[in-house]
């Protein structure tokens, strides 16, 4: 045989291990206290104030891939790339990788700790250090070999490793919401680039339609300056309106390669690379049915912000319980197994055959200032996320109302300069027509077509603003940060 039999040493130990069974069952009974309730400020419906403003949004349950609502392929594959390339994404990604790999880590404090030994020396032990040795007699050389197997088990009586393990896959869980939380800024702010590229290049095209009139309107003037029937006051003004509208363009094209250079640091390309498509959207996208915004409850199940903030109070409570359990003693079964020899030949033999077995209790009582200021430490840190969660949740609800009476107020807004823009044109087709018929003065025509182009203008940006805030709404109802 060539392990001695182990009945004896087990038979000394089984009063220990049937207490330490028994604590065993209440390890999973964690110190400290639990994750506090939150409760939600919701009113009794849960419906949105903003959403009774307007007929433009409707009760349905929002969706997650809200831009496929604008039927644009265009955007569908600019979201598409963005949630595919985006670096920030990456980085997010990469995060929750590592937080993954430290929830592995506190799961294996679950299992025991196994330590394999070997060792091979040659020396010399001092005469003082051995019993019934000459003084002064040197002792022979010799070699020691040494092979064994440790293993150590801690027993999670006062909740230390699973308050650790529940800590950690809370921080997994509140990793996961944050690229969640990216993914929707991802999606929401390259549908805002791209809607942004399309308003530059509609108000582009108003303000060209505009200096293409007022230009025909300078030619009229020099004509009839020429054939003496104009003045060049009529002329100078004429052209003085014209350069003011010239110099709305540039502004407009620094407005629309921003947003494209924008969509290309979204899409994780170099702005060259950017999609040639988008370069040249020319109509802003639109809606065809009212926006589906659900309520305020289903809103903060789906934020994924107030998912990070929930996770990330749990993990403080967890932690509180940690910093609770080092009060109490820590209690671990650890064994050793092995055999030690003068030659590396003797190490099988019966006789040289080593073992142990028994439990070991550490305890820093009474030196536990240490450990009640990590407590208080930690609680202070559960109360702050607590805050946090709370503040966040108001967040949530205020960003989506404050998103639905801006969509709303915008929208009445681009109704009534709608009307205006449609009244100015009417104006100065009437204006010109009295200047040809003799019966106005030219400056009645420039301030008509002035007019004209200054409602034209408003009215092209109160629709990119419509646009604008729709994205914002979108982005408040937390969609798209499942992915496709």
């Amino acid at each position: 045989m060539l392990y001695p039999s182990l009945s004896e040493p087990v038979r000394r130990l089984r009063p220990f291990l049937t207490v330490t069974a028994a604590a065993s069952v209440l390890a999973a009974c964690a110190v400290g206290p639990k994750a506090p309730d939150a409760t939600l400020p919701l009113s009794a419906s849960g419906a949105f104030i903003g959403a009774s403003q307007t007929a433009a949004v409707s009760p349905a349950e929002a969706r997650d891939d809200w831009w496929r609502l604008y039927d644009d392929a265009i955007l569908d594959t600019l979201v598409a790339q963005a949630l595919a390339e985006n670096n920030e994404l990456e980085v997010a990604a990469a995060n929750l990788r590592a937080v993954r790999a430290s929830l592995s880590e506190s799961r294996a404090g679950r299992l025991p700790s196994t330590q394999i030994t070997g060792a091979g020396n040659y020396g010399r032990a001092s005469a003082a250090t051995v019993p019934g040795a000459a003084p002064g007699q040197a002792l022979d050389e010799g070699e020691t070999y040494d092979v064994g197997l440790d293993v150590s088990y801690e027993i999670d009586l006062f909740g230390r490793v699973g308050s650790a393990i529940r800590a950690a896959r809370a921080d997994t869980e509140a990793a996961e919401a944050a690229l969640d939380v990216v993914r929707v800024t991802v999606a929401a702010e390259t549908a805002r680039a791209y809607a942004d590229i399309c308003a530059a290049n509609v108000q582009l095209a108003v303000a060209e339609r505009s200096l293409d009139l007022q230009n025909e309107t300078v030619d009229l003037t020099q004509r009839l300056l020429d054939n003496g029937a104009g003045t060049a006051l009529q002329t100078s003004q004429a052209r003085s309106a014209a350069a003011t509208t010239a110099a709305t363009l540039p502004p407009l094209r620094a407005q629309r390669d921003a947003a494209l250079f924008r969509l290309a640091t979204l899409t994780g390309v170099a702005p060259a690379d950017v999609n040639p498509a988008a370069r040249t959207c020319a109509v802003m996208p639109t809606l065809a049915q009212p926006i589906p915004v659900g309520d305020g409850a289903a809103l903060l199940a789906r934020r994924p912000d107030v998912r990070r903030a929930e996770r990330n109070l749990q993990a403080a409570a967890a932690r509180v319980n940690v910093a609770t359990a080092a009060l109490y003693p820590s209690i671990s079964l650890g064994g050793s197994f092995g055999s030690t020899a003068l030659d590396a030949a003797d190490l099988g033999e019966d006789s040289n055959f080593r073992f142990s077995v028994g439990p070991l209790i550490s305890w820093s009582f009474p030196n536990i200032a240490v450990a009640r200021a990590r407590i208080e430490a930690a609680d202070a840190n559960s109360q702050a996320a607590l805050a946090t969660f709370d503040q966040t949740v108001l967040v949530a609800l205020q960003e989506t109302e404050t998103a639905l009476s801006a969509y709303a107020n915008e929208l009445d807004r681009a109704a009534a300069l709608t009307t205006a823009r449609d009244e100015a044109a009417n104006a100065a087709r009437i204006a010109r027509l009295r200047f040809d018929a003799g019966a106005d003065s030219f400056l009645a025509v420039l301030d008509a077509q002035r007019t004209l182009v200054q409602a034209e203008a408003a009215l092209a940006a109160s629709q990119a603003l419509v646009a604008t805030y729709q994205i914002t709404l979108f982005k408040a109802l937390a969609g798209g940060w499942t992915g496709e």
